[in-house]
């Protein structure tokens, strides 16, 4: 909206504005495009000297807020700003874009496996860098101004959820943050967290997409409305003819065809159903001018074996000039890979299916090839990607259209149906900013699809962000060290667990005491004047209970029938004897003690729920706390709880297995081994094996000192299993030895093609594995005292080599 389109009153009111905000006015003047209301009032609450969270739909912008926190922060002498993400992709992405704006000498990088310029002023890193940073002391933290956490709503992920929360609670008290989330339905609720733990925090939501979507279904050949656009109808109301076309196998029908539809379904026959092939649904989005597409496929087979379908249909998007641009920076972004390893790779294939304007991306494939298609689809060049539902996190890869195949997936245990929150986020990629008028989303009619079901699903509002927050062993060293025992329960009682907890707690109670009023009222009309009819209403609950169960019981001896009835006697003796039995108002009385009963029993239930939930964060640390004292992790001194020598050594161990590795290093575990063996028990501590993996057989396991060391290792972690068992906590999957001999022989120097048919694994996922597996062994070289250490230094160098050493940044 320019000034000329605004009233005199709107003018003199943004005038004002601008006047207040002289540092955002000047960020603006810099921009191609004008800001959207959130953005700006965003930016207006950063200018303020406040914390923003902002909660906005993928695409809408969100991210201009984060830059305008760097742009205030290089305003400012010596002041940083640290950009976190949850992924080492996101973050080189990050990092280019802004070496691109304020040049390389001003912007670091540090993921687990890169360390580029880490004194500059802006660095971008992932969320755990920070963490261990804060947990340091680290020196880098000195100015620090700003703190930008993009996708923060990852604090509600299992396994890494955790960091986010530590982060939030730890970062001084004066450092601003900028926090982006998806639209989540709490928004509000986080953001009144986010005020409790870091002071003055404004919450900025937005729900509208900065490009309209318009969802299809996508019957025989057919785009079909998925809401009704007749204008004479509600919105969001199911398209009548989708109805009508999903109950006659994708066919409008007239009225005699009605007719004899009805007939034939009487006759228990179905209509014929019709899936269009992939090659063909790409020939038509291109004829409807629809490409640029990203399709959702749920599985990686499934990715590669759609680009091959649509390869071998002939399909061919590009003219000749796209193709030597396609070729020319393919070639420039892998001549690093080794000529033997590109066959491996089937960089051939590959290729030829990007010449072609088609690729998949997922996680199995090499980082490298993965970057080349984000960069070829962001420049046109590629036309048409199959992806795994990873890409619709946080990577900038927008699309015109975008195609869900299925509305269910895969969850590691069972085909689940997708959730609104993933279909908004999966959709969200559809629609370029600046570029198309609107978006479009297209769904794969199959049979049993309900439009209804569907259009709910793209109707609701996202998610809710529920925290996943757990106190771990490391994670309680640190903070006693830093705290004492005592303040750091207080710290973990102002999680966002707690308080979601608390929140809970707060509605239980007040249910409790509304419940207490009523039983109060309950005991006044069931109060006798004979004598206590609570006594006596309990007696004839214990009558009744002892007659239904004999009436259940089958087969019971003579003695026990014996025993029964002189128990019901007693009981009928008592009842009788009992003052209130005489009572002329006994049954009325009976009715409110009944209803006075279950009501008790509710009431006992909810308050049994107030207890468990009121400081659950602190009991589970108070669980940890136990471990750690009884292994000689902690100890008491003059009544205070404090860290033995090997709680220091803990101290600088991150990860799922911190306490596991801590106690190998302290018995010697690992002294005999290798750099080969090292890196190959590193690996089988850092690797999570699917259902069908797990531990190798014996004789495929590296030979020579591993395998006693691996036995001590898995002693080690069945005796901590059992520890946490005793102490009502989860415990761990042992360790998994699956690819253990893949990375023995990467570490020996064997050939790629050799290492991954060992491995039984796509190449990008290996690389994954061997990153994580570089991170431990990385942590075991600083950490680990004489031999130990050192070998853990030969062992990352050694797996540090070919396609692992690729990095896009370095």
């Amino acid at each position: 909206m320019t000034d000329q389109t605004l009233s005199p009153a709107e003018r003199y009111a943004a005038s004002r504005d601008r006047a207040r905000q002289p540092l955002l006015e000047t960020f603006r003047e810099g921009l191609r495009f004008d800001l959207d209301p959130f953005q700006r009032e965003a930016c207006a609450s950063l200018e303020r000297g406040r914390s923003v969270l902002v909660a906005a739909p993928t695409g809408a912008g969100k991210t201009i807020v984060a830059e305008f926190a760097v742009f205030l922060a290089m305003r400012e002498a010596n002041a940083k700003v640290f950009y976190t993400t949850p992924m080492k992709a996101l973050s080189n992405q990050k990092f280019q874009e802004f070496v691109e704006a304020y040049g390389p000498e001003s912007v670091g990088l540090l993921t687990g496996d890169t360390n580029i310029n880490s004194r500059a002023r802006i660095v971008v890193m992932t969320t755990e860098v920070l963490r261990n940073m804060l947990y340091a002391d680290s020196d880098l933290l000195t100015d620090l101004a700003y703190v930008v956490m993009d996708e923060v709503h990852y604090l509600a992920d299992r396994f890494r959820g955790a960091v986010w929360e530590e982060v939030i609670i730890h970062l001084p008290s004066e450092v601003r943050m900028v926090s982006l989330s998806a639209t989540v339905s709490n928004a509000e609720e986080f953001g009144d967290w986010l005020q409790a733990v870091r002071g003055d925090t404004d919450v900025v939501v937005s729900e509208e997409r900065p490009v309209p979507l318009e969802q299809h279904i996508l019957m025989r050949s057919k785009l079909i409305d998925l809401f009704d656009s007749s204008g004479l109808a509600a919105t969001n109301r199911v398209n009548p003819e989708l109805v009508q076309m999903a109950r006659y196998g994708g066919r409008v029908l007239s009225s005699r065809q009605m007719r004899d539809v009805g007939r034939y379904h009487s006759k228990g026959g179905r209509p014929d159903s019709f899936r269009m092939n992939r090659a063909d649904l790409v020939a038509l989005l291109d004829d409807r001018n629809l490409l640029p597409a990203i399709f959702f496929i749920f599985s990686r087979n499934g990715c590669d074996a759609a680009v091959k379908q649509v390869l071998r249909a002939g399909v061919r998007l590009t003219e000749k000039h796209e193709r030597d641009e396609i070729r020319e920076i393919v070639e420039e972004r892998c001549r690093t890979l080794l000529d033997e390893d590109l066959a491996v790779l089937g960089y051939w294939e590959w290729l030829e299916g990007l010449e072609r304007g088609v690729a998949a991306h997922h996680a199995g494939l090499l980082p490298a090839f993965k970057e080349v298609v984000e960069e070829l689809f962001r420049r046109k060049l590629v036309k048409v990607v199959f992806a795994t539902e990873t890409l619709a996190l946080g990577i900038n890869m927008p699309a015109r259209t975008v195609v869900l195949e299925k509305l269910e997936k895969f969850n590691g245990e069972a085909r689940v149906p997708i959730t609104p929150g993933e279909y908004t986020q999966l959709t969200g990629r559809a629609g370029r900013r600046g570029i198309d008028v609107e978006g479009h989303s297209v769904i794969q009619w199959e049979d049993g699809l309900d439009p209804q079901s569907v259009a709910s699903l793209a109707s609701r509002r996202s998610y809710p962000l529920n925290s996943s927050f757990r106190p771990t062993y490391n994670m309680a060293v640190n903070l006693i060290d830093q705290f004492g025992r005592p303040r750091t329960r207080e710290i973990l009682e102002s999680s966002f667990a707690q308080f979601q907890a608390d929140r809970a707690v707060v509605d239980l109670a007040r249910k409790a005491m509304q419940q207490e009023q009523s039983l109060a009222g309950y005991e006044e009309a069931m109060a006798c004047h004979l004598g206590d009819f609570r006594e006596y209403f309990s007696i004839r609950r214990e009558l009744t209970d002892l007659e239904r169960k004999g009436s259940r019981i089958e087969n019971a001896s003579n003695r026990e029938r014996e025993q029964r009835q002189q128990q019901l006697a007693a009981l009928r003796k008592r009842m009788k004897d009992h003052p209130c039995h005489r009572c002329t108002e006994r049954e009325q009385h009976a009715r409110w003690a009944e209803r006075w009963w279950k009501l008790k029993r509710d009431t006992d239930r909810l308050r049994s729920q107030i207890q468990s939930r009121t400081g659950a964060v602190a009991k589970v640390f108070d669980r940890v706390s136990d471990v750690l004292l009884e292994l000689g992790y902690l100890a008491d001194e003059d009544g205070e709880t404090v860290l033995t020598v090997h709680g220091r050594t803990l101290k600088r161990i991150y990860g799922e297995r911190d306490l596991l590795v801590a106690e190998c290093l302290r018995r010697n575990v690992w002294e005999d081994l290798d750099a080969p063996g090292l890196a190959a028990m590193a690996c089988a501590l850092v690797f999570e094996p699917r259902r069908d993996e797990g531990l190798a057989s014996e004789r495929t396991l590296p030979r020579g000192a591993f395998r006693p060391a691996l036995e001590k290792t898995t002693t080690l972690w069945s005796r901590l299993d059992d520890l946490e068992q005793e102490n009502r906590l989860p415990g761990s999957e042992p360790p998994s030895t699956a690819i253990s001999l893949a990375m023995w022989m990467w570490s020996r120097g064997s050939g790629l093609d050799a290492v991954l048919t060992e491995a039984d694994m796509a190449a990008g996922d290996f690389v994954r594995w061997a990153k994580q597996t570089i991170d431990l062994l990385d942590q075991l070289s600083l950490v680990a005292q004489g031999n130990v250490g050192r070998v853990a230094r030969q062992a990352l160098e050694s797996i540090r080599r070919g396609i692992v050493a690729y990095s896009s940044v370095a």
